[in-house]
């Protein structure tokens, strides 16, 4: 944007386009909406025009892709003076932002090379451009800027190589995809190997129409980088469509990145570029948080692979797991999911359990404390996670409050728990609250442990391996042995425990002990307790969160589940109240 505005404009739009690209879209590109956020130095010598020329150019490669831009928003007084007269002013940019509906969530494309024999990459360049270096980041690197930017000189070529690419990915033709952009072709192979802790890749460029070496690597024209099958038939499909692509190489087994161009041939470590890759976030969290912590990271983060194990009687399959999805009639077993303001994952958790076979009650405190609801009808109450109060008095001390200082709200949950037909389990927020009321281990009375900030000193949201142990708990017991993967997300989810680990009964472990395997430094990485009894658990991590294949952040490519293990912790708990 720099050099040319009209071309930022164009290569933003271009850009955004290359992302949503690898999401099947139910109505194609034309079912694509954009917003627009002009981020510029208005009323400075020049910028006006700059600025209109920016906006024109938006305007006309819009309508000529067939997308539309409904909303977005300006901030045109980027410019920051300073006490010493000097004046800074932000380079004229348009920030994209794509919207499409997606017709199967299950068919996106990830950028990681799958290590399947046979297959090939192919490289659609989608500029129909020569290959320049102006304004990438191959030139920042070298503190300039160029003359001449990439740009995309063709919309209808552009337009028709999206919807072929979108008819690929629904038909289930493409195994990986990425966008080239920031960093060019290298960065796009390099990254789609960085997803693997095996496997490499051998590239030949020397189809491309371009002699310098340099400016294929590192210029940023648009274009895309598929993984693919069968080749003939992929390619004969792009030449019917009027679109080309070259055939640019295949995996291999060696952990090396090899790329050739007629007489040059470069040989790369893909682990050490790798690690040359994360040292930016590196530094940044040697800033950000305990140094100690930002360099455990930066150690561990290749170190520590997600794997799973499943029990051999999981099928994944509804009917195995006697649930219907499409359940629209009262089942009698209910159970109460308990909010209070602020709370955020409470339509999540309901679903998860109206899926297993009850009937959900939405119960906020307020409910409680006014004698709306006593909790009596109910066999099961689950406090859900989100930020209750905001968090103002610290991680689930206000929602605690609520309990401890409302008669109501006090006698309902202390005739729930004395009760022996209940159960209970507190996710994230609701781990924090169960642990600040005592409530997996109330003959322990002041000494219960509570929860603490993580050891990290910041939130930690991440996807991560957990292993369920050896338990006597309602929900998980069937679950003992298996490894798997589930989000968190949390400021304050350390558990500190003041006994030996043989104390405690302990439902779920962390797979990694160290950071950031253990992203909040609990003692014995625990991620769940639960009472002596088995029948209550507090987790931090969110198996509401985690519920189907898709909602992982990866999932074994072997299996063809419906749901996720996590469904079992809560058919579980429907089979034990049927029986009790």
């Amino acid at each position: 944007a720099l050099i040319d505005p009209a071309v930022g404009s164009r290569l933003s739009i271009a850009e955004t386009l290359t992302n949503l690209i690898w999401a099947p879209l139910t109505h194609g590109l034309a079912g694509v909406s954009l917003s627009a956020n002009w981020m510029w130095p208005a009323k400075n010598t020049g910028e006006n025009a700059r600025l209109y020329a920016a906006v024109e150019a938006v305007s006309d490669f819009a309508c000529e892709l067939g997308v539309n831009i409904p909303t977005g928003k300006d901030s045109l007084s980027m410019t920051q003076k300073y006490p010493d007269g000097k004046t800074v002013y932000s380079p004229g940019t348009v920030i994209i932002s794509s919207v499409g509906e997606i017709s199967d969530v299950s068919k996106i494309i990830e950028p990681v090379i799958q290590n399947i024999e046979g297959t090939v990459l192919l490289y659609l360049n989608l500029s129909k451009n020569s290959y320049e270096l102006g304004g990438s980041s191959f030139y920042q690197s070298l503190n300039t800027i160029g003359t001449k930017a990439p740009d995309v000189a063709d919309a209808t070529y552009f337009a028709k190589a999206f919807e072929a690419v979108q008819q690929l990915i629904s038909e289930g033709k493409i195994l990986a995809g990425h966008d080239i952009s920031a960093g060019g072709m290298i960065t796009c192979l390099s990254e789609m190997t960085f997803g693997n802790a095996t496997g490499g890749l051998d590239i030949d460029l020397s189809a491309i129409d371009e002699t310098d070496l340099v400016k294929v690597l590192f210029s940023e024209n648009p274009g895309i980088v598929l993984q693919v099958n069968d080749k003939n038939a992929i390619e004969d499909f792009l030449r019917q469509k009027g679109i080309d692509s070259i055939n640019i190489g295949l995996p291999i087994r060696e952990r090396q990145l090899l790329v050739k161009k007629v007489e040059k041939e470069l040989k790369f470590d893909i682990d050490e570029l790798r690690d040359t890759w994360f040292q930016t976030s590196y530094q940044f969290d040697q800033n950000q948080r305990d140094p100690g912590h930002g360099g455990k990271r930066y150690r561990n983060f290749k170190s520590q692979p997600l794997s799973y194990r499943f029990s051999e009687s999981f099928t994944g399959k509804f009917d195995d797991l006697g649930i219907n999805p499409d359940r629209k009639t009262d089942s009698g077993f209910k159970m109460a999911i308990i909010r209070e303001k602020g709370i955020n994952s409470d339509r999540e958790m309901a679903y998860c359990l109206h899926l297993a076979g009850f009937d959900v009650k939405d119960v906020h405190m307020t409910d409680l404390m006014n004698g709306r609801e006593s909790l009596e009808e109910v066999n099961v109450i689950v406090f859900t996670g989100g930020f209750s109060n905001s968090d103002v008095l610290g991680s689930a001390k206000g929602w605690a409050g609520g309990f401890k200082y409302n008669d109501n709200a006090r006698t309902a949950l202390e005739h729930f728990y004395k009760r022996k037909d209940t159960l209970s389990l507190g996710v994230c927020n609701g781990c924090q609250l169960m642990m600040e009321l005592g409530l997996v281990y109330p003959e322990m009375g002041e000494s219960h442990p509570k929860m603490a900030f993580n050891s990290s000193g910041k939130f930690e949201c991440a996807f991560v391996n957990v292993d369920i142990q050896e338990n006597d708990s309602v929900m998980f017991h069937s679950l003992a042995g298996s490894r798997l993967g589930i989000w968190l997300a949390h400021g304050e989810g350390r558990f500190q425990l003041n006994k030996p680990e043989a104390d405690w009964n302990i439902t779920a472990k962390f797979s990694y002990p160290e950071y950031p395997g253990n992203p909040n430094g609990s003692d014995f990485a625990v991620a769940a307790l639960q009472s002596k009894d088995g029948r209550h658990v507090a987790i931090m991590p969110h198996l509401e969160r985690s519920l189907y294949p898709w909602n992982w952040a990866h999932y074994p490519k072997d299996r063809n589940d419906e749901v996720s293990p996590w469904i079992v912790a809560f058919t579980n708990a429907r089979k034990w109240v049927e029986a009790n």
